[in-house]
């Protein structure tokens, strides 16, 4: 009960900010961007995979939310959803333009660096590019709920309205996922995903 509490709470003060925010208030505006720039950050990171085009794409889906602002209605859904739908839409742009392009797929730019163990730095690579190549072969859609739920660390209702889908779709194409994952890294003599 406290939890939605405190979620009817987190959303009033965010519909009053965005309400200042359409009213022309710059430090409204600023708290939203505080409040969301990391999450949006890590949704994008995950699906781009470059820290520098990350940061960029970022910047793009703020300046976006500034421009049309004034257009958000409260419909039921919060604005968190409303926003990581410009940043799913921004995403979608990216790709075209990098097919129009013929440049490299989102996960080619993946990098995790291990501390000064080389061997722990080869196996470490070695299963980022497992687990990437899984993630490539996911459908689009549990692809996109994977990232939500444990890249931007979204709940399955902000996740469910972030994509438009019902909370039973997200958990069903969340559940979906990770077990492809899972099973994929199995044959790769990988231990399971939890």
């Amino acid at each position: 009960m406290e939890t939605k509490n405190q979620n009817v709470e987190v959303n009033d003060r965010v519909e009053g900010l965005v309400s200042r925010a359409q009213n022309g208030e710059q430090d409204a505006f600023t708290l939203l961007y505080r409040e969301y720039v990391a999450q949006i950050y890590r949704y994008i990171y995950l699906r781009v995979g470059d820290t520098d085009q990350a940061e960029d794409l970022t910047q793009e889906v703020f300046l976006r939310v500034i421009k049309s602002i004034g257009s958000y209605r409260y419909r039921g859904h919060p604005f968190a959803s409303w926003l990581f739908r410009v940043a799913h839409n921004l995403i979608i742009d990216y790709y075209r333009q990098i097919e129009k392009e013929g440049a490299v797929s989102l996960t080619d730019s993946i990098v995790i660096t291990a501390d000064d163990d080389p061997a722990m730095t080869v196996e470490q690579d070695m299963e980022v590019q497992e687990i990437k190549q899984a993630i490539e072969n996911l459908p689009p859609r549990q692809r996109e709920v994977i990232s939500l739920r444990f890249g931007s660390e979204l709940s399955i209702a902000e996740t469910a309205r972030a994509i438009g889908k019902t909370e039973g779709t997200v958990k069903k194409l969340q559940y979906e996922g990770i077990l492809k994952l899972r099973k994929s890294m199995e044959k790769c003599g990988r231990k399971a995903i939890t």
